[in-house]
């Protein structure tokens, strides 16, 4: 018999802290809106797992582990049946340190031991509750496109022969097109729940980089769970975000729209909801015997492409910070710090692959931002699953480009700590994962 519940708890950062995200220091100096952990508790009866969607930019593997075990130690639940999603919104913060590439006070990093110790507390705390909440379910699936297009490849292919992540509309006359097609389908898993609020599991891939400034908000992901928990009466709402890699919301080709960036993260949040209250009583019922959890690490060789550069890239680094040079593009910029921290690496990072099946539904997280076509070839790969994708589960190890894009280059790849051996690497252990868990 299944068994599902459902927690949530604020666990919004103090103001002053760094946001994560973007080429520049932004210290938080409001709120907008909560900082949410929202958690997923699904039991056969013998076996129990735990999806935990958390509103972080990031957080790396060290941190994550810490948390999972903390989190085995209250409940008794596997590590390997714990699942933790960061978001990626780029109005929060980002947890830890990739130690082999980055100094510990490096740029943009967050470090507050008292912060870290309530997180950590609620991470569990969530987990606990969500695990006392657990309730008889049905389970039951569908999927549909949005009204509207909201997601949108971000690289493009320049006339010039030459890749670009966001070029701005200064640059139209110079594009060539968009490099791959972005995903706007939203997945929807719905537990109806006897005696106690159903629960919408709600799945999207694109970028949460839509509100910028200096205020801490969950962006549209956080107003997915507000509209549709509003829309849909006595419901709770979960949100996991897709493979992002190379898609945000930027409508390169139209006029700029009118709205506040807040008001557009609502909008998008609108579009998101309509389409999963349009297909709320559409959805397949799958019948569930087990829910079952893997998670693995897989090691990765470094790019360590360009090592006799180091010297020249860690000045170009130091006179950046100190706004004496101002790099080209966002290119060269991941160019400089990439290259700037060999010295400071290792031959392989750990990179983790996570699977939860709940029945059919099976749940594959990356620990790291893939790129669209990472999701599609493996829903090739097995059709008869419903399969969501989740990007920075279980760790944090930056982007996950397709071999194309390996071989092309651009922003991704050259900010990418990874050769194109990850590819295969991770594509093949979540083959291998998805077939271990029939």
């Amino acid at each position: 018999m299944l068994k599902v519940g459902f927690a949530r708890v604020d666990v919004t950062p103090p103001l002053g802290v760094p946001l994560a995200g973007h080429f520049k220091y932004r210290y938080s100096d409001g709120i907008l809106d909560p900082i949410e952990l929202v958690a997923l508790a699904a039991s056969d009866g013998e076996k129990t797992v735990l999806i935990i969607a958390a509103d972080l930019a990031g957080m790396w593997e060290k941190w994550t582990t810490e948390i999972r075990e903390m989190i085995y130690q209250q409940t008794g639940v596997p590590i390997e049946h714990i699942y933790i999603q960061c978001l990626h919104q780029h109005t929060s913060v980002e947890i830890g340190y990739n130690p082999h590439l980055y100094n510990v006070y490096g740029y943009n990093r967050f470090f507050d031991d008292a912060y870290y110790d309530i997180l950590y507390r609620k991470f569990v705390d969530v987990s606990r509750m969500a695990i006392d909440d657990l309730t008889e379910a049905k389970m039951s699936v569908a999927e549909q496109k949005t009204a509207e297009d909201i997601s949108f490849i971000r690289r493009y292919r320049m006339k010039d022969g030459s890749i670009r992540t966001n070029p701005g509309r200064k640059h139209l006359d110079h594009i060539e097109g968009a490099i791959g097609e972005a995903d706007n389908t939203v997945r929807l898993v719905k537990f109806q729940r006897k005696g106690a609020k159903d629960i919408a599991l709600v799945n999207f891939s694109t970028h949460p980089d839509v509100i910028g400034g200096t205020k801490i908000s969950a962006d549209w992901p956080g107003f997915v769970r507000r509209m549709t928990e509003a829309d849909i009466p006595n419901t709770h709402c979960i949100f996991l975000n897709g493979v992002q890699g190379d898609t945000n919301h930027f409508k390169i080709f139209e006029e700029p729209t009118k709205l506040t960036k807040y008001e557009y993260s609502a909008y998008m949040g609108r579009v998101i909801t309509d389409t999963v209250v349009d297909i709320w009583n559409k959805t397949e019922e799958k019948e569930v015997m087990s829910v079952s959890g893997q998670s693995e690490m897989t090691y990765i060789p470094t790019n360590a492409s360009r090592i006799d550069e180091v010297e020249k890239c860690r000045q170009l680094k130091r006179e950046i910070e100190e706004g004496t040079y101002i790099a080209g593009s966002m290119g060269e910029r991941a160019d400089i710090d990439r290259i700037a921290e060999l010295y400071n690496q290792s031959l392989f990072q750990k990179v983790a692959v996570s699977l939860i099946t709940i029945g059919d539904v099976a749940f594959v997280g990356y620990g790291g931002e893939p790129f669209t076509e990472y999701a599609t070839e493996i829903r090739m790969a097995a059709p008869e699953r419903f399969i969501i994708t989740t990007c920075i589960t279980n760790s944090y190890s930056g982007y996950f480009p397709t071999k194309e894009a390996f071989d092309e280059g651009g922003y991704e790849v050259k900010s990418s700590n990874f050769t194109i051996d990850l590819v295969d690497i991770l594509q093949n252990k979540v083959k291998e994962m998805l077939v271990k868990s029939v």
